[in-house]
């Protein structure tokens, strides 16, 4: 049955005072709709029937301009209000699936009002969990089951859960994406170019960063506690990625040394760098 048949057979159920905030959330699926957008949500889904081929080209020329590459998107009504965020291994194919002919007899009333898409290139599987993490949490999209903040569930190792630095691959080829983590829960993200100039420059903001000195300087840091994300992470697909303990240092030179040496090794992401203790002695 049609997202429409659904509506006008629950319409007929209501008689003449329907509940357009029980019809939106059990038959379009949006909760805590206030009456007045829920009846303007179920009008608008009335008439999806109407949208079917201006969506159809919509999604053939988003496809057409979309990258093969791997990403965070996010899908906006006319009036630019989130409708879905979404990260993918490859943009343009994961766009074709929202947008395929098959899909729109079954479709959302959400889905069905997509006018733009934007999305952010990246370089990880990592990078994509949490700019995904964050954009849903900042834009609040309406189709997205909205969640708090990340915790720590005890599928992850105690050993994991310190602060650390993680080395993964930037979409700038000639950079990496530095993706620092604090037991505490905060997190950072910072590309830097492939060369011991830039690093120099570097080091000092992801020292500070984890500098107990400045633990709550939510201006120095990112406001949301994203770091489980980054240990669950670590404790399964990312188990072999090159990180950086930050106990296992004694100061920010030491910091550059450490980065210097994995930046430099041909390994860097073919295989975890182990780094400890590595530093010649003077």
């Amino acid at each position: 049955m049609l997202l429409r048949d659904r509506l006008h057979a629950r319409l007929a159920e209501m008689g003449a005072t329907p509940d357009y905030v029980r019809l939106a959330e059990e038959v379009l699926a949006i909760r805590n709709a206030s009456p007045a957008l829920a009846r303007r949500l179920v009008d608008q889904a009335l008439v999806i029937e109407d949208r079917r081929e201006a969506w159809i080209h919509l999604g053939e020329r988003i496809v057409a301009s979309a990258p093969q590459t791997a990403g965070v998107y996010v899908l906006r009504d006319a009036a630019g209000r989130a409708l879905y965020v979404g990260k993918a291994v490859n943009l343009r194919r994961r766009l074709r699936t929202h947008f395929a002919a098959r899909r729109w007899k079954a479709i959302k009333a959400e889905f069905s009002r997509i006018e733009a898409v934007a999305w952010t290139e990246v370089g990880s599987e990592l990078e994509a969990l949490l700019l995904e993490a964050r954009w849903i949490r900042e834009l609040a999209p309406t189709v997205n089951v909205q969640r708090g903040e990340p915790s720590v569930t005890p599928r992850i190792p105690a050993r994991l859960i310190r602060d650390v630095i993680v080395v993964v691959p930037s979409v700038d080829l000639e950079s990496v994406e530095f993706i620092a983590a604090r037991a505490t829960g905060r997190s950072l993200i910072h590309r830097t170019r492939r060369d011991a100039r830039q690093l120099a420059v570097d080091i000092r903001r992801l020292w500070l960063f984890f500098d107990a000195e400045i633990a709550d300087d939510s201006s120095a840091m990112d406001p949301l506690a994203l770091a489980p994300i980054v240990f669950s992470w670590l404790a399964g697909r990312g188990a072999n990625a090159t990180r950086i303990e930050i106990g296992d240092l004694v100061s920010a030179s030491d910091l550059e040394f450490r980065l210097s040496v994995a930046l430099a090794s041909p390994q860097l992401f073919s295989e975890r760098l182990i780094l400890r203790n590595s530093r010649p002695a003077i």
